[in-house]
C-alpha cells in the first residue's frame, strides 16, 4: 500500500513522501496512529499543494532578504551615546540597537537575532554583519559618537 507519511517515522521515511509499505503496517501502525494517511490521488494533490507553498515561501523570504541586503550594503549608520568620565562610553550599542536604527533609517525590520556582532563599547567606525538567509548577508558600518 503507497502511503504519504505525516511525520518522520524511523526505518521508513521523513514527513512529506510517499512510500510503499505493508497494507497491515500501513491500517495498524501508520494510519491508526496519524503518521500517515494512504496515498490516493487527492492526497497526492494536497500534498504537492503544500510543498509549491512551501518553495514560494522560500522563493519570497529569499528574494525579501536580497532586497534588505541591496539597501543597507555599505551603508553607515549612526548612533550618539553617552560619555562617562574621561571620554569611555557609558553603555554599548547591541544589535537591537542597530535593527532600530535599520527601522528608522529605511523602514526595514532586520531581526536583531541576524545581526552579528558584539556590543559596541568604544567610539569611532565599526564594521557589522547581517545575516539575513543562508548565503544572504550584508556588511554595513555602524559609527558610535558622544551625545
Amino acid at each position: 500500500m503507497k502511503v504519504i507519511l505525516l511525520q518522520d517515522v524511523q526505518g521508513t521515511g521523513k514527513k512529506g513522501e510517499i512510500k510503499e509499505v505493508k497494507d497491515g503496517f500501513a491500517r495498524n501502525c501508520l494510519i491508526k496512529k496519524n503518521l500517515a494517511v494512504e496515498a490516493t490521488n487527492q492526497n497526492i494533490n494536497i500534498l504537492d499543494g503544500q510543498k509549491a507553498h512551501a518553495q514560494h515561501k522560500i522563493d519570497t523570504d529569499i528574494a525579501n532578504a536580497k532586497h534588505i541586503a541591496s539597501v543597507i550594503e555599505g551603508q553607515t549608520f549612526s548612533t550618539k551615546i553617552k560619555a562617562g568620565a574621561g571620554g569611555k562610553p557609558f553603555g554599548s550599542v547591541t544589535a537591537k540597537d542597530i535593527s532600530k536604527m535599520i527601522k528608522d533609517t529605511h523602514g526595514l525590520d532586520v531581526e536583531k537575532k541576524k545581526i552579528v556582532c558584539k556590543d559596541i563599547k568604544t567610539f569611532g567606525v565599526h564594521e557589522v554583519e547581517a545575516k539575513l538567509y543562508s548565503g544572504v548577508t550584508a556588511k554595513f558600518k555602524v559609527q558610535v559618537t558622544e551625545l
